[in-house]
């Protein structure tokens, strides 16, 4: 089984311009053509943390996803961020996976940030998703999630852990210290992938974008408060090797999850 690629991309977003933001991201991504497995993209990406949910919303034969599968297709690599969705009278923050192939997976955000009202505004997600690209099972996640380690416990069913996030600079420092503790906890490289700039609302964005190994050590990461594009390897050898000589999963505490 082959290493994985990886591509973060840190950038400002234009507020609730979704045609800007795809524009732009175009230009980015299509620079990696060939270069990558995996392109890591913020959450919403296409409208920054934004409310309005009703005004914003997308389908998912929507413009959006269809630019997401050209730009897997054209670059060779898989795309991950989220995007605003309605579906069924209802709206998500949804995570969208999508293949060079076209094949689309989505993951619907569970923890929504009440304190910004998104769970007023947005429906919590029912599953836990998994997906798989190049041999590699890989958990989808967005933003607030990361708060929450029961949700992303490792039960042996995945290997890497994306993270697509509006995590603002008040709290930059619980980003850093949680990205690193669900890498050792989960013995899982983890990827975050965060915004820079202003956003519409005031809040300011520093990025921190970064990649982690199973020992909790950060292999890539982002210039902070500048926009960026950091690539790196996530080498399969080194996972492997470090569960089979320190296989603390199997002492881990049996649980179920109600979702």
């Amino acid at each position: 089984m082959r290493d994985l690629r990886v591509t973060l991309v840190q950038s400002m977003l234009h507020w609730e311009d979704a045609t800007a933001n795809r524009a732009m991201f175009g230009e980015k991504i299509a620079a990696l053509k060939g270069a990558t497995d995996l392109v890591v993209l913020p959450e919403m990406f296409t409208t920054g943390f934004s409310m309005r949910s009703k005004e914003l919303a997308e389908t998912m034969d929507g413009a959006t996803l269809r630019w997401m599968k050209e730009h897997a297709r054209t670059t060779e690599a898989a795309i991950y961020g989220s995007v605003i969705i309605a579906e069924a009278g209802n709206f998500f923050n949804r995570g969208l996976f999508v293949t060079p192939s076209g094949q689309v997976s989505h993951y619907d955000k569970r923890h929504l940030f009440r304190m910004a009202e998104e769970k007023d505004n947005y429906e919590r997600g029912k599953e836990r998703v998994i997906v798989e690209l190049n041999g590699w099972r890989i958990l989808l996640q967005v933003c607030y999630d990361l708060r929450f380690p029961v949700f992303a416990r490792n039960r042996g069913d995945y290997d890497a852990i994306l993270y697509v996030a509006n995590w603002p600079e008040a709290r930059r420092y619980p980003w850093s210290q949680l990205l690193i503790a669900r890498a050792i906890e989960n013995q899982s490289y983890v990827i975050g992938a965060n915004r820079v700039g202003m956003d519409g609302k005031g809040h300011h964005y520093t990025g921190d974008s970064v990649a982690i190994d199973p020992k909790g050590q950060v292999i890539a990461a982002c210039e902070a408060s500048h926009e960026s594009i950091v690539s790196c390897v996530l080498d399969r050898s080194v996972l492997e090797d470090f569960r089979e000589k320190f296989p603390v999963g199997k002492d881990a505490d049996a649980f179920s999850l109600e979702l």
